[in-house]
C-alpha cells in the first residue's frame, strides 16, 4: 500500500518561527517523512532553507548566528522602515541562489498582494524574491515589487497555509502555529503595535486552520518577542518539546491511514 504524503504548513511569527526548526528536527528523528511544505513569512524562510537541502544541524548553527544587525538595513520610511536588501541577499546565499522548482522537497511560498488583497502562491522562480515578499511585515519592511505586484507578508492573508499544502497533494497535514496572541503584552514600539494587530486579526482564521489540518502543533513561544533574535535556542527547544508531545498520535494516525477510494 502506498504511504500517505505528509505536508507541513509552517506559520508566520517573526523570530518565534525558529520553533519550526525544532519541529522539523523531531519529525525527522522520529522517521516521519516530510514530502511537501507550504510556508508564510518566517515559515516560508525555514521551509525553503530546509527544502534547499540544508541539514538540520547546519540550520541550527545558522539560526544561532542570525542577528538583527546582519539583516536589518534601515531606510527613510516611505512604505517601510527596513529596505530588505540585506535579508534577501542572506536568503540567496543560504539557498545557494536556487529557484523554487529546484528544491529537494517541493515548497510553496505565500505572500499577499497589497493592491488586490489576493493570496499569491509562489511555486517557481527565485527563492530569495519569493521569501523576501513573504516576510514583508506591512509597515516594517518595504513591500517587494515583483511581477507587477506589490507584495507583503503572507501571514496577512494566510498565517498557516493548510489549504496550500493540501492543494499540493498532501494526504496528511501537520500545521505549526508559532504566533499566538500574548494577552496583556507590553506594547512599546510601532513594531509591537503592528505584530499584535496582525495576530489579533488572524484569531478566527487560525481556528479554521486547526479544523482543516490533521495535527496542529502550537509551540508556546508567545512569551518571546517576535522581533527579538536573542532567545533562538530556547525557541527551537520549545518547538522540539511541543512536537514530541504529538509524535505518538502522528505515528498511530499514519499506521491506521488508508488510501481514500478513487
Amino acid at each position: 500500500m502506498q504511504r500517505p504524503k505528509i505536508g507541513l504548513a509552517l506559520g508566520s511569527g517573526g523570530a518565534r518561527g525558529f520553533a519550526h526548526l525544532g519541529a522539523i528536527k523531531v519529525l525527522k528523528e522520529e522517521g516521519i517523512p516530510i514530502d511537501l511544505i507550504a510556508g508564510s513569512s518566517m515559515g516560508a524562510m525555514v521551509g525553503c532553507f530546509y527544502g534547499a537541502g540544508l541539514d538540520i544541524d547546519r540550520l541550527y548553527k545558522l539560526s544561532k548566528a542570525f542577528k538583527r544587525k546582519y539583516y536589518l538595513d534601515f531606510t527613510v520610511p516611505k512604505m517601510g522602515f527596513i529596505a530588505g536588501k540585506r535579508v534577501k541577499e542572506l536568503i540567496r546565499i543560504f539557498t545557494h541562489g536556487k529557484r523554487l522548482e529546484q528544491l529537494e522537497i517541493p515548497v510553496r511560498v505565500v505572500a499577499t498582494d497589497l493592491m488586490t488583497g489576493e493570496k499569491v502562491i509562489f511555486d517557481k522562480g527565485s527563492i530569495a524574491d519569493a521569501v523576501r515578499a513573504s516576510i514583508s511585515i506591512p509597515g516594517i519592511f518595504v513591500p517587494e515589487k515583483l511581477n507587477g505586484r506589490l507584495l507583503v507578508d503572507g501571514g496577512v492573508v494566510d498565517r498557516i497555509p493548510v489549504s496550500v499544502v493540501k492543494e499540493m497533494g498532501a494526504d496528511i497535514v501537520i500545521a505549526i502555529d508559532v504566533s499566538h496572541v500574548k494577552i496583556c503584552t507590553e506594547i512599546t514600539s510601532i513594531y509591537d503595535v503592528i505584530m499584535q494587530s496582525l495576530d489579533i486579526m488572524q484569531i478566527e482564521l487560525v481556528a479554521n486552520r486547526e479544523i482543516a489540518s490533521n495535527f496542529m502543533i502550537r509551540p508556546m513561544v508567545e512569551m518571546y518577542n517576535s522581533r527579538a533574535y536573542t532567545n533562538i535556542e530556547e525557541i527551537i527547544s520549545i518547538g522540539e518539546e511541543e512536537t514530541r508531545k504529538h509524535i505518538d498520535s502522528i505515528k498511530e494516525f499514519l499506521n491506521e491511514w488508508k488510501e481514500p477510494p478513487i
